[in-house]
């Protein structure tokens, strides 16, 4: 992960700890799982990562199953929703659509930009892209700024 946003993203949880008295795991351990690697924050607009298809991912057709691409997805919009927001989202939906297959051993590129916001809700977008540059999917989502945790 870029150093630099690494060091805002734990700033970011420090300060919402301090506020909620809850504990964050970051990177969450679903990211560290995925070998995900945030790359690259655009301060409010935008989020990038990198992730490998690996062998386990595949479904009997030899190709990365949908549900794993989707995490890798929630993976970025996840993280990009509380920095945009300053404060934990829910997710109201999650939308894919797959455009091409991807295999075991190549990488995807997966970048998520805020499409607009408001005090209680945000709307994202991702785009998940192969090593060879070819759009192979891309994700939709609306969530709910989360104001209280009680």
């Amino acid at each position: 992960m870029d150093n630099r946003t690494e060091k805002l993203i734990l700033d970011k949880c420090r300060q919402f700890e301090e506020r909620s008295g809850l504990t964050l795991q970051f990177p969450p351990l679903c990211l560290q799982d995925m070998e995900g690697r945030l790359l690259e924050y655009e301060p409010g607009e935008s989020l990038t990562a990198d992730f490998p298809v690996l062998p386990r991912y595949a479904n009997p057709m030899g190709t990365m199953q949908g549900g794993f691409l989707a995490a890798a997805f929630d993976n970025v919009l996840g993280p990009l929703s509380y920095l945009a927001a300053g404060r934990p989202c829910t997710t109201n939906n999650l939308s894919v659509n797959y455009i091409r297959a991807c295999m075991p051993g190549d990488r995807l590129r997966i970048t998520a930009r805020v499409i607009s916001r408001s005090r209680r809700t945000l709307h994202l977008r991702a785009e998940a892209i192969n090593r060879a540059g070819r759009l192979a999917a891309v994700a939709l989502t609306n969530l709910a700024v989360v104001k209280n945790l009680d």
